[in-house]
């Protein structure tokens, strides 16, 4: 089951607000987009507004490394800036690779690589003792430097192989609770982002700065 939480300094923004996302992923990009379709709002990759030399996520925690996703856009482009931080806690591998998710095979891994890395350190870990969950957590800076943080996760379990050709990351791997049978990457866009911990996290986001998404 997907939940989230308060955010921690709620602020309101007027339309006509642009955002820097500050990401590389595209596919974060567009679920941000999808889920923050706010009348006169505008949300720009940190790419599309120049060069965006990414900061290294020395954080240990997802809202440490969010905050400095986040600071990092807003000092360099002047932009209210929103960042997410998100990842995979195992609770059979106390809590790896979370805030390690992305760079859990090596520094430049891909998600292939990753997921045979999850794979092998779980080994033959029973079912009943594969629970997981997809984490996120997302600070918003206003154009005055307030704060907004926003979290959601999504509870399930680590399959035993890859399916699915949908998503990214651990999706292949990761069977949600909520819709037994599936792995996330069995999903459609709008599966997905009912149940994920990014959907939850931007659903929460919505809420706080009082907005409803438009239709």
């Amino acid at each position: 089951m997907s939940r989230s939480s308060e955010a921690r300094s709620p602020l309101h923004m007027p339309p006509g607000t642009r955002v820097v996302v500050a990401t590389g992923n595209p596919h974060k990009v567009d679920e941000i987009r999808a889920a923050l379709a706010f009348t006169g709002w505008e949300f720009v990759a940190a790419g599309e507004l120049g060069a965006w030399p990414e900061p290294d996520e020395t954080g240990t925690t997802f809202i440490e490394n969010a905050r400095i996703k986040a600071e990092a856009a807003h000092a360099l482009f002047g932009l209210p800036a929103l960042a997410d931080d998100s990842g995979l806690e195992v609770d059979a591998l106390d809590g790896e690779p979370g805030v390690y998710s992305s760079r859990y095979a090596g520094p430049c891994a891909t998600d292939e690589e990753n997921n045979r890395r999850l794979l092998l350190a779980l080994g033959d870990t029973p079912g009943a003792r594969r629970e997981a969950r997809f984490r996120s957590v997302i600070v918003l800076l206003a154009a005055d430097g307030t704060e907004v943080v926003a979290e959601g996760a999504c509870e399930g379990r680590i399959g035993t192989e890859p399916r699915g050709g949908a998503g990214f990351g651990y999706d292949p791997l990761f069977r949600p609770d909520a819709v037994p049978g599936r792995t996330m990457a069995e999903l459609s866009m709008d599966e997905k982002n009912a149940i994920s911990h990014r959907g939850a996290a931007l659903r929460a986001l919505a809420a706080l700065l009082g907005h409803a998404k438009e239709h």
